[in-house]
């Protein structure tokens, strides 16, 4: 961390002291009986990231603290701040509280319904709504004040807004006037590195062409975001964007099965996807990369006489609301995997999006497609309704656990909407 937490900081859900996890797109610090509830939500609702235990880019942390500091939680708590709560019976949990039913209730409450978040006055028209708030982030974020732009985010302004008279996104005009942590929080959101402008120019085109050295850094390794966090999980290194290397492309210690007729039929399967279903793999990959991370952090972490007793690892990837039943059924199916086959499947996607963002036609192909790289978030679009094939195939229902470790290479066919047998 770039400062050591004051004994004064408390947990945003429950007040609970020295809070020791972070979510870090609601800017809050959150204990670990909290930080419990958040993760059961999936990172579409939080994402959590231990504060000193996982690698935090110092800008990310900064733009965290001081969204914690400016009171960034009072956003998610609004209406409880009004005495006419406390008269109704309404309140935040407390640390006496149990962590299910009261915590968990309370912050599904909180941050799934944003049941406590100020509204705005009900208009006809839903969309002139959300492009007035678009407007007015598209000009906070030249200024500092991020829990302004992150109340915007919050009511539904879009970071990736392309303004129609100014010709360009919230990110450029932060990129810009060189404000690092809005960048940062735009990222959070969403917001592409790689967008052009009416003139052609990235963020990053306006954050070198302003002398904003660090920035442009920054939202070049942003922009790579999926692809540096799949290389760091098999081997521990990213690759060097100031020297132009953008891939790191880990081999594995014993490839003798990946020379088998399945697993070649399984990439052939994968390089063969559109790019909008390859970016979904890519992206459901990635989160299943941050549930074995965060729980692996989360298990080293906890005391095991008591908390983890009540307070056990997510199993899969939680249902996100806005992905079809099939595509989260084929997310789950990712925590079957083995270290192997896992292993195999990242390095897949790692070889792929290097072709793809390359332009490197394969044999046969029509077309010669560049895959642009977009920042994960937990502001997923809602999946188009397109008649191209499913990246996966079905499987059991969102509600079985039985999670027993006993994929087979067939899993990864199967995942690629290769049938094994």
């Amino acid at each position: 961390m770039s400062k050591r937490l004051r004994s004064s900081e408390v947990c945003a859900d429950c007040s609970g002291p020295d809070p020791s996890w972070a979510s870090v797109n609601r800017g809050t610090f959150i204990c670990d009986e909290c930080c419990s509830v958040h993760r059961s939500l999936g990172r579409h609702v939080s994402q959590v990231r231990h504060l000193k235990h996982a690698p935090w880019p110092p800008t990310l942390l900064q733009m965290v603290e001081t969204l914690y500091n400016n009171g960034a939680n009072s956003i998610w708590e609004h209406s409880l701040l009004d005495p006419a709560s406390v008269m109704s019976g309404r309140r935040k949990a407390n640390p006496q509280d149990k962590v299910h039913p009261n915590k968990a209730e309370f912050i599904r409450a909180k941050y799934q319904m944003l049941a406590f978040v100020h509204r705005l006055p009900c208009r006809d028209d839903d969309s002139v709504t959300a492009k007035d708030l678009s407007k007015q982030l598209h000009s906070s974020v030249r200024t500092g004040n991020l829990e302004t732009c992150l109340r915007l985010l919050s009511l539904g302004a879009q970071a990736n807004f392309f303004h129609p008279e100014k010709g360009n996104t919230p990110l450029h005009v932060a990129s810009k006037a060189g404000q690092i942590l809005q960048a940062e929080l735009l990222a959070v959101y969403g917001a592409d590195p790689g967008t052009q402008d009416s003139s052609g120019k990235t963020p990053v085109d306006y954050a070198r062409q302003g002398g904003h050295h660090e920035l442009a850094e920054r939202l070049v390794e942003i922009q790579y975001e999926l692809t540096d966090r799949l290389a760091f999980y098999l081997c521990g290194r990213k690759p060097d964007h100031k020297n132009g290397q953008h891939f790191i492309i880990p081999q594995m210690a014993d490839s003798s099965l990946d020379l088998s007729e399945l697993a070649k039929a399984a990439k052939k399967k994968l390089q063969s996807l559109s790019n909008h279903l390859f970016e979904e793999l890519a992206m459901d990959v990635y989160d299943e990369v941050d549930r074995r991370e965060t729980d692996a952090v989360w298990l080293a972490t906890q005391n095991h006489s008591t908390l983890v007793t009540e307070t056990t690892v997510v199993p899969f990837l939680p249902v996100n609301p806005e992905y079809s039943s099939t595509r989260n059924q084929g997310r789950q199916k990712l925590a079957r995997f083995n270290a192997h086959e896992f292993a195999t499947l990242v390095i897949d996607i790692l070889s792929d999006a290097k072709r793809r963002q390359q332009g490197s036609p394969l044999s046969g192909s029509k077309d010669n497609v560049e895959l642009i790289l977009k920042t994960i978030s937990n502001q997923h679009s809602v999946e188009s309704q397109d008649n191209d094939q499913p990246d996966y195939d079905s499987v059991a229902s969102d509600e079985d656990t039985d999670l027993e470790p006993t994929a087979s290479k067939a899993n990864r066919q199967k995942l690629l909407g290769k049938d094994a047998n």
